[in-house]
């Protein structure tokens, strides 16, 4: 989709509501007749600054932090949520990282025990400041049987932890995870319907690595070490009785609380029904548009739960509000779409006789009439300068799904079952009524209107996230939407904003797989760590937590974060440093999730995960996650990059962690001035190569507001999808159907062959040339790429382009641009990357070389080269 570029202003998040003291008229019922249904570069380190997208809480108190320019500015005390810091200073020490709320006493920390070890019951435990010394009963015992890993939903940088804070702390490589609150877990999961045990300290759960005493039931936790007591239910004749508790033989333990149900019963019946989705239509489109939208709505409607409620919105100039109570002709209310509705409009919709929110076990007829009466756009006026009332057509739809407890008070929000959603379908930018923007650019008064309109729609979305609504911008089609207009509502609601070329395949696709993927709603992320690791930034769809929302312990460190929804295919990036070196066996991380699930029972996921502790660099840097580490790093330098300018920063940004990576952990090249990179991370510079040159900092997708989509969308979604979407997978077909993995390396290319490239939003299907020759072979290859694409992205939101080229063709440039330019190394270079070029004749191999283009672009090999860098042997 083609989009203007466009940069947008600085914006608050507090916004003084719209007037809705304004007189307007009273609904007017239009109707609308029916007709047959359709078919279907800047400093690259300068010190560290600290910034916050959202406002800080009045109720923290700033401490003072150097700003870039050596003076004196206040900052918040809290880690960066979805906020970068500055690039590290990767030449000088690291400065201490920013504490998240507060730090725990500086005493010594006593060393524990296991629960299959217990604590001699002889003598009582001795108390020094608070905490249990219990170092001279029972010798310490490592379970190396234990789990290292906790869950699927958590994924660490590296499988163990360096002792030395100077080292663990380089900012070149980092270390951090990735956690996923919403993510499905088929097995695992212990399920309880009991109050959890938890530290009267620092509110940390009991979990399977706590020391118990069996004689007392006393668990120590595993945070703060301190010693609580169980109500004598860990009271326990052997060890082996331990482990018929749930939280201590399981790292991931759900306990579940069903409200007034009673105890066990969950009900069968989709409540998601107290959860509506609300369509909102743009009613600016072109016959061509409309007809694909009306294919795609139809299938929509089709594959819709039969007790999910549905609500249907068109705006244009005004907004129009289905009504759903006539069956045998599509009816509208009609509202002006030049301001906010008023009280009055409102009251008329919601007391009134209209049915604008109906399951579609008794309105799917009534829905697809409304698609089918959907009309062009007659006017003969250009799409961008087309009236679009986004603004008021989401408050109407708020409005609707708020329902009556609008009268009551402004602190009372309805409890739905899930999130409820509004799904907006757009095809131009937001130009009529509040939140809007000037038809054009230059117009004398934009940069001011902006700024209002930016505001605006940060405050519709928050007032969506306060009723329990996401909102999602699918947008489609050649007219800019002005995407910085939009991103505040989407951002700020929990939801997220989708480019399409059309409204075909890809955007039905993702209009259903949008509506259904919400897993839970009201969610919050509570983090604890041991030892003194501090969070110091975290990246994905939440902000930082009010303290009221939070229960209080007496010596609480964890870091809280409020989710702006619960899904499954969201993540968070969270980077960590020591405070002071580490002198235990083993760190302990827990991970609290929150939320109310669909069937209204309120979930409590604790995640707890042990890595152990070494003084080895090389032991450290075997246990790296090279393809977790470079998501981490992707994650940290993406949200740096706000713009083009922006993006080339980062991109020198990237350089200069490979340099400073091989410079800390690497060796000298004998008599050169050369570093050789670890062989522990050989892959993670070819990631980083993939993320510098691809669509997300690179300029290989042609314009600046779908790469600011691509960002966005990237810093927010899961650990598989980040990664195919900084670096490509690449399938080669073989007879027989079967697919072989190779390097995404342009030699590849063979014309012969067929290739599939799944580059996380994009899929690409390749036919070489003497394959394309062959009627029969290449329908045969073309359908099997397909299918596997199809496979491959079967759950995946969005769901990707799937787009098929011919060897030869210009379209094949958007193929060719995402693989690396391996032709350029010598033979040798190539064969040790490629091994599969052995395979080829020489006059095969002469052949594959002739077919390249010389061009700029740098190799793998190159590139690493050009950083004085030696590239690393290939894993």
């Amino acid at each position: 989709m083609a989009n203007q570029p466009h940069s947008s202003a600085g914006f608050s998040v507090t916004m003084t509501p719209p007037n809705h003291h304004t007189p307007t008229p009273q609904p007017e019922k239009n109707p609308v007749p029916p007709s047959p249904p359709m078919l279907p570069g800047a400093p690259r380190f300068p010190p560290p600054s600290f910034q916050h997208d959202q406002m800080p809480s009045p109720s923290l108190r700033p401490p003072i932090l150097m700003s870039p320019a050596g003076d004196m500015k206040t900052g918040s005390s809290n880690p960066h949520l979805s906020t970068p810091p500055g690039p590290p200073v990767f030449t000088s020490p690291v400065r201490p990282a920013a504490v998240p709320f507060r730090t725990s006493p500086a005493t010594p920390q006593p060393v524990a025990f296991s629960a299959g070890a217990p604590l001699p019951t002889s003598s009582p435990p001795h108390f020094s400041n608070g905490s249990v010394d219990l170092h001279h009963q029972v010798p310490q015992l490592i379970e190396e049987s234990l789990p290292i890993e906790g869950s699927p939903c958590v994924l660490f940088s590296a499988h163990k932890v360096l002792k030395q804070r100077k080292l663990l702390n380089v900012p070149s490589l980092g270390f951090g995870a990735l956690f996923s609150p919403g993510r499905e877990i088929s097995s695992g999961a212990q399920i309880m319907q009991r109050e959890p045990h938890r530290c009267h300290n620092c509110g940390a759960y009991s979990n399977l690595y706590c020391k118990i005493l069996l004689g007392s039931g006393q668990w120590q936790c595993v945070i703060c070490r301190m010693l609580n007591g169980s109500a004598g239910e860990y009271i326990a004749p052997s060890n082996e009785d331990l482990h018929n508790f749930p939280e201590l033989s399981s790292p991931m333990v759900d306990y579940i609380q069903t409200g007034n149900m009673r105890p066990g019963f969950i009900p069968v019946s989709d409540s998601r029904m107290s959860a509506p989705i609300f369509l909102v239509i743009d009613d600016c489109l072109d016959e061509p548009h409309l007809q694909h939208l009306q294919s795609s709505l139809h299938a929509f409607a089709d594959a819709l739960s039969p007790t999910t409620r549905i609500g249907i919105i068109l705006y244009g100039r005004t907004v129009s509000v289905y009504d759903f109570s006539e069956e045998s002709m599509a009816y509208a209310d009609v509202l002006p779409g030049d301001k906010s509705p008023t009280q009055e409009s409102l009251k008329a919709l919601i007391y009134g006789t209209g049915v604008y929110l109906s399951p579609m076990h008794a309105s799917k007829e009534v829905a697809h009439r409304i698609f089918s009466s959907l009309r062009p756009y007659k006017l003969s006026i250009p799409e961008a300068s087309r009236d679009r009332c986004l603004g008021s057509a989401v408050e109407v739809a708020l409005a609707i799904i708020q329902g009556p407890i609008a009268e009551m008070t402004r602190g009372v929000v309805k409890r739905a079952g899930g999130n409820s959603r509004i799904i907006v379908c757009a095809g131009g930018p937001s130009t009529y009524g509040p939140g809007s923007v000037p038809h054009s650019l230059t117009h004398p008064n934009y940069p001011h209107l902006e700024k209002m309109a930016l505001k605006w729609m940060e405050h519709l979305g928050r007032e969506a996230y306060r009723l329990n609504t996401v909102i999602d911008v699918l947008c489609a089609g050649t007219c800019p939407v002005r995407v910085p207009i939009l991103q505040p509502l989407v951002k700020a609601s929990g939801g997220v904003l989708v480019l399409h070329d059309d409204f075909g395949e890809a955007f039905g696709v993702n209009l259903q797989r949008a509506s259904s993927r919400a897993s839970g709603s009201h969610g919050l992320l509570e983090i604890r760590c041991s030892d003194d690791i501090l969070i110091t930034q975290v990246v994905g769809p939440g902000e930082e937590a009010r303290i009221d929302s939070q229960e209080n312990f007496k010596n609480d460190t964890s870091l809280s974060i409020q989710m702006l929804s619960v899904e499954e295919t969201q993540s968070f990036g969270l980077s960590m440093e020591h405070k002071a070196d580490i002198k235990s066996d083993f760190v302990f991380f827990q991970f609290v999730t929150q939320y109310s699930n669909v069937y209204q029972a309120d979930i409590s996921r604790v995640i707890t995960v042990r890595l152990p502790t070494v003084d080895s660099v090389s032991a450290y840097l075997d246990s790296v996650q090279n393809e977790v580490a470079a998501i981490l790093v992707a994650k940290r330098t993406l949200l740096r990059a706000k713009n083009p300018s922006d993006a080339i920063d980062m991109r020198a940004t990237i350089d200069e962690r490979i340099r400073d990576i091989a410079l800390k952990f690497g060796s000298a090249v004998p008599k050169s001035k050369l570093h050789r990179f670890p062989k522990e991370l050989s892959l993670l510079p070819e990631l980083l190569f993939h993320l510098r040159r691809g669509p997300l900092l690179g300029s290989i997708v042609g314009h600046e507001d779908e790469r600011s989509v691509l960002r966005n969308l990237f810093l927010n979604v899961s650990f598989e999808l980040s990664l195919r979407m900084v670096a490509p997978r690449c399938l080669m077909h073989r007879e027989g159907g079967t697919f072989e993995e190779l390097p995404a390396y342009d030699l590849a290319m063979q014309s012969d062959t067929a290739v599939v490239l799944d580059h996380g939003t994009d899929v690409f299907i390749w036919l070489g040339a003497e394959l394309s020759g062959d009627e029969g072979r290449s329908a045969a290859a073309l359908a099997a790429c397909r299918t596997l694409a199809e496979e491959l992205t079967e759950l995946r939101f969005p769901a990707p382009r799937i787009l098929a080229f011919k060897e030869g063709t210009s379209q094949a440039r958007y193929f060719v641009s995402r693989l690396i330019p391996a032709h350029k190394d010598p033979p040798y270079e190539q064969e040790a990357r490629f091994p599969q070029l052995r395979s080829l004749t020489p006059e095969q191999r002469t052949k594959l070389k002739s077919s390249f283009l010389h061009f700029d672009d740098p190799s793998f090999c190159e590139w690493m080269r050009s950083l004085k860098v030696v590239p690393p042997e290939p894993s």
